[in-house]
């Protein structure tokens, strides 16, 4: 339960800036986006419609649930499916606001600043709950999917996952349209607290419609010892996105590493980033881009360090490559130092496919488009580190399966 002065608050910053567009990315007219229901009934992944099956599997979703620690599905604005295998309890939002205590937890880590937050306080239809109890730790990945089944539908979410003291978890999310949804939008709030000596694995699938705009508000707290790792993966088209999420490293020692991939292909408007705060002594970061653009895309690749605390260190890594003439990729790397002993490093290359790359394929075989294929293939396969064995060999089959059709 939340107090009766948290949610007086909440209420008026978001009535404040329900029509404020956000400082970045295009704005979005959300009157044309309804909440919208659905009937679905399931009492497991397998019982979806084929079509559906096939879409989550394509994110790596396992549906028959065979290594995995939990999963769980919302559909449009629905919470149809959960299920826990493990010590891992996960819930639906609304049920964890009635269960727990989250004074400490809710709105905390993501301001109410647009249009897109003031929606999803305003409207809030979902969402999920996760905590690990201290000293669980688990290697098989919990899985939480995100479909929108509808046109036009706005999916307003709101997640926190808590980490207890040394605890850990992966979790791996899969945000799709059905196969023949091709509008709508998702707003999403998300909290992350990783407690002293706790670990989270976070990677993100997208699979959105052409014509889907996304807008994810995202914070990450990470106390001494913490660790987080973020994986997000996005190489279909989709109308825009825009996302950058704030990570603070406030515990002594505490870490982080954010690597994405990104492919905009038709007239994609990307614009994604991550900032990490370093305030604890020795803590340290990494964000790892590699950003594709590609036909009339729009690729914007964020990134920003900013070093508080002593002896911290921070590395930020920034490549692209741009396909078309007519497309455009922006590269703003940021490094922000306020302390004399601390190192903070970047570097960031925009430039073409290597014309000697291409002779030489294409020189053992390969037609020109099998080998541009193949060298966007290899650009965006990057080696995501810091993974346990398990999951980087999941997270390895989710990128093939995604690269497939390229």
């Amino acid at each position: 339960m939340l107090s009766k002065e948290k949610i007086e608050r909440i209420r008026r910053a978001a009535e404040k800036y329900r029509d404020v567009p956000a400082p970045y990315g295009e704005d979005i007219d959300l009157s044309k986006y309804k909440v919208e229901g659905g009937e679905v009934e399931i009492n497991s992944l397998e019982d979806l419609e084929e079509e559906e099956r096939a879409k989550l599997e394509n994110l790596g979703i396992d549906v028959r649930e065979e290594r995995t620690s939990g999963s769980y599905l919302q559909i449009n604005n629905n919470v149809v499916y959960t299920r826990a295998k493990s010590k891992v309890e996960i819930l639906p939002i609304s049920e964890a606001l009635k269960k727990y205590n989250l004074e400490d937890y809710f709105w905390n880590l993501v301001e109410i600043k647009d249009k897109y937050t003031a929606r999803v306080a305003l409207e809030r239809t979902g969402g999920f709950f996760i905590r690990v109890p201290k000293g669980v730790r688990e290697t098989l990945p919990l899985q939480t999917c995100l479909l929108i089944g509808r046109e036009y539908t706005s999916q307003n979410v709101h997640n926190i996952v808590i980490v207890e003291e040394d605890a850990e978890l992966n979790i791996i999310t899969g945000c799709a349209t059905s196969p023949h949804v091709k509008s709508g939008l998702h707003l999403s709030v998300s909290e992350f607290y990783i407690k002293r000596n706790g670990k989270l694995t976070y990677t993100m699938i997208h699979d959105w419609g052409e014509k889907v705009h996304v807008r994810q508000r995202t914070g990450v707290y990470i106390e001494d010892n913490g660790v987080y790792i973020n994986n997000y993966v996005v190489i279909t088209p989709v109308r825009s996105i825009q996302s950058y999420p704030a990570v603070y490293c406030a515990g002594e020692n505490s870490k982080a590493t954010l690597q994405s991939v990104v492919y905009g292909r038709k007239k994609s408007k990307i614009d994604l980033g991550s900032k990490v705060v370093l305030s604890g002594r020795g803590s340290r970061a990494d964000i790892v881009s590699r950003s594709i653009a590609d036909d009339n895309s729009e690729v914007v690749a964020r990134g920003r360090l900013v070093g508080e605390g002593e002896e911290v260190k921070g590395h930020l890594e920034c490549k692209g490559l741009i396909i078309s003439d007519e497309a455009r990729l922006y590269a703003v790397p940021e490094l922000d130092a306020r302390r004399s002993n601390i190192e903070l490093s970047h570097e960031a290359a925009v430039g073409k496919i290597a014309e000697e790359q291409l002779l030489y394929l294409m020189s053992r075989g390969l037609t020109e488009e099998e080998a541009v294929s193949l060298i966007i293939k290899g650009f965006l396969s990057m080696d995501l580190s810091g993974l346990p064995p398990t999951l980087a060999e999941a997270v390895k089959r989710i990128m093939d399966i995604t690269l497939e059709g390229l």
